[in-house]
C-alpha cells in the first residue's frame, strides 16, 4: 500500500543513506574573471587623449583676455563627467588642467572651494553619458553656472572680509555678482556648444572616438 515502493522494514538509515547516485560535474568559472586585454581600459588610447586636449585647451583659454565670468569651468566639468569613461580621469582632468591655468593666473584664497566644485560638477556631468540631447546639457549647464555662481559667492562672503556677516551683507555680496552671472551663464553655453558639439561632429568623422 505504499505508493513511492519503500519498504516497510527498511532500517530508517536507509533512506538517509540510499539514493540514486550524482556523478558531481566539475565546478564551474566565476563569470567575473579578468578582462580580456583588448576590453581592457587604456589611458593612452586616442580617445582619451582627444578628450584631455580639448579640456585643456578650453581651460587654457582662460589666459587669453575674455569678459568677467565668462568661464570655461562648468562646462569642461561637465564635459569630462559625461565623456571619461574613467571616474578618476573625469575628476582629475579638469582639476589639473585648471591648476596648470592657476599657475600662470595665480591662486587665491578661494581656489579650494573652485576645485570642490569642479569635482561634484564632473560627478553630476554622469548624467550626461547616456542621455545627451542638446536640451538636457542647456539644463546641466544652467545648473551647474547656479551652483557654482552660489558656492563661490557664498566663500566670498564669508572668508574674504569684504561683506560683514549679516543677512545684509549676503543680499550686498549676491547683489553686486548677478550682474556677472549673464557672463557665466553665456560662457557656459559657449564652451558647451564647442566641447560637445565639438566632441559629437569628430565622433561622426572618427568611430572609434564613440567608443564608451
Amino acid at each position: 500500500g505504499n505508493r513511492d515502493g519503500a519498504c516497510r522494514g527498511a532500517p530508517a538509515t536507509a533512506t538517509a543513506t540510499a539514493g540514486p547516485r550524482v556523478a558531481k560535474l566539475p565546478a564551474r568559472r566565476s563569470p567575473r574573471g579578468p578582462a580580456p586585454m583588448e576590453a581592457r581600459y587604456d589611458p593612452l588610447a586616442p580617445r582619451t587623449l582627444v578628450l584631455v586636449g580639448l579640456i585643456a585647451a578650453c581651460v587654457l583659454s582662460r589666459l587669453i583676455p575674455h569678459p568677467w565670468n565668462f568661464s570655461p569651468i562648468e562646462a569642461v566639468a561637465l564635459f569630462a563627467g559625461a565623456r571619461f569613461a574613467d571616474r578618476r580621469l573625469a575628476l582629475l582632468v579638469p582639476i589639473a588642467a585648471m591648476a596648470l591655468s592657476d599657475v600662470v593666473l595665480g591662486f587665491h584664497g578661494g581656489i579650494p572651494v573652485v576645485y570642490a566644485c569642479i569635482a561634484l560638477m564632473a560627478w553630476f556631468g554622469r548624467g550626461l553619458r547616456e542621455r545627451g540631447g542638446a536640451w538636457r546639457i542647456a539644463a546641466y549647464g544652467f545648473a551647474s553656472a547656479s551652483f557654482f555662481f552660489v558656492a563661490t559667492n557664498l566663500q566670498v562672503w564669508l572668508a574674504s572680509g569684504m561683506y560683514p556677516l549679516t543677512l545684509e551683507g549676503l543680499a550686498t555680496c549676491f547683489a553686486l555678482a548677478l550682474p556677472f552671472f549673464q557672463n557665466q551663464l553665456a560662457g557656459v553655453a559657449f564652451y558647451s556648444t564647442l566641447l560637445f558639439g565639438g566632441w559629437a561632429l569628430l565622433a561622426r568623422r572618427v568611430p572609434a572616438l564613440a567608443a564608451a
